[in-house]
């Protein structure tokens, strides 16, 4: 399939007040999903019993191009976005990334460009990305027991080749690094404390996230939450540690300290503490779709009028109409919207990225 036409150049837009919604929220964070495949197996996100052989992903010329990538991420500039996070799947799997993040690298009024990986292939490709304008990057890595780490990737990837793109990422200066480490009770819990001593005084940020029920494939169970409390109490137990304040409005991890000075660790609680209220998250799935909520069950199809020759200005509308009607707080509804007879049809995470 031939790719639509773009702009021979390329004219940013009049400055523009941020664009709010129903509940004042401004956007400003965009997380950019440019491949849906994975090349592991994660329970809590792509289950094996779904995601096998057979499944059918995406076929390339149904992804967004890297020119419509860029076009769709200049425009949320201009709607008051000011982070952009590339995701997946695993975005190290899309050929050629680097040159994508070379792109957005380059958008005026842009001033923060991450990525997430499962640090698999992060070794060969971290002075690249650095090179081309990468600012920072965060690696999924769940536990350092080798058993675990199997169990809570599927049974793929390779816990050595992860450390290793850590290291790759820290020499190359992508800093700071963090970590996300998705703590589900009965798999990983035990383990929390080793990934936290191991990291500690290394300048690599450890973030611990409860298990959350993202998308409809992986069988979430509350039961298996392990709350930020209870977490913060197992920490405290071992080392001395200090709240920090927040450094923007929106943060979603809470930060702490060690008083020793080895560094900082994060808890996000999205399940027993939802931080809807102060939500500027928009996401753009691999196939050019606009959800406004993690756990959204709709979004808006950009692909299909980028590709029949909608202008700027028509794009531009259509993402603003979007933000200005989102009315999303699913966190802080969960228990409420669980107790409806037909479960809530959400995208899947691999689809949007965490």
């Amino acid at each position: 399939m031939s790719e639509a036409p773009q702009p021979a150049a390329v004219v940013p837009l009049p400055a523009a007040p941020a664009v709010r919604d129903t509940f004042g929220r401004p956007v400003r964070d965009l997380r950019i999903s440019v491949m849906d495949r994975c090349n592991f197996r994660c329970p809590y996100c792509m289950p094996q019993s779904t995601f096998h052989e057979r499944y059918r992903f995406l076929r390339s010329s149904e992804r967004l191009t890297f020119d419509e990538i860029s076009r769709l991420a200049r425009l949320a500039v201009n709607l008051g976005v000011r982070k952009v996070r590339v995701t997946g799947g695993e975005p190290l799997l899309r050929s050629g990334l680097p040159d994508l993040i070379g792109e957005l690298s380059g958008i005026e009024g842009l001033e923060d460009l991450a990525l997430t990986t499962n640090g698999v292939l992060l070794a060969q490709h971290a002075a690249e990305l650095k090179a081309n304008g990468l600012h920072r990057v965060t690696v999924s890595l769940d536990s350092l027991d080798e058993s675990v780490f199997a169990a809570m990737s599927g049974g793929f990837g390779d816990l050595a080749q992860v450390l290793e793109g850590i290291e790759a990422a820290l020499a190359a200066g992508l800093r700071p690094v963090k970590i996300n480490t998705v703590v589900q009770r009965g798999r990983n819990e035990h383990t929390v404390l080793d990934v936290l001593e191991r990291f500690r005084g290394t300048g690599v940020v450890v973030r611990m996230i409860e298990y959350m029920d993202v998308g409809n494939r992986n069988h979430w169970n509350p039961a298996e939450v392990v709350p930020s409390r209870e977490l913060l109490q197992w920490v405290r137990s071992r080392w001395a540690i200090t709240a920090l304040p927040g450094l923007y409005r929106g943060e979603v991890a809470a930060r702490y300290v060690y008083d020793d000075g080895a560094g900082e660790i994060g808890f996000v609680s999205s399940v027993s503490e939802p931080f809807c209220g102060d939500c500027n998250r928009a996401r753009l799935s691999s196939e050019g779709v606009l959800y406004t909520c993690l756990f959204a069950t709709h979004g808006l199809d950009l692909r299909a009028p980028l590709r029949a020759g909608a202008t700027d200005d028509e794009l531009l509308e259509m993402m603003r109409n979007a933000w200005r009607h989102r009315t999303d707080r699913y966190s802080e509804l969960r228990n409420e919207l669980r107790q409806r007879e037909a479960p809530l049809q959400k995208v899947e995470m691999h689809y949007i990225g965490g």
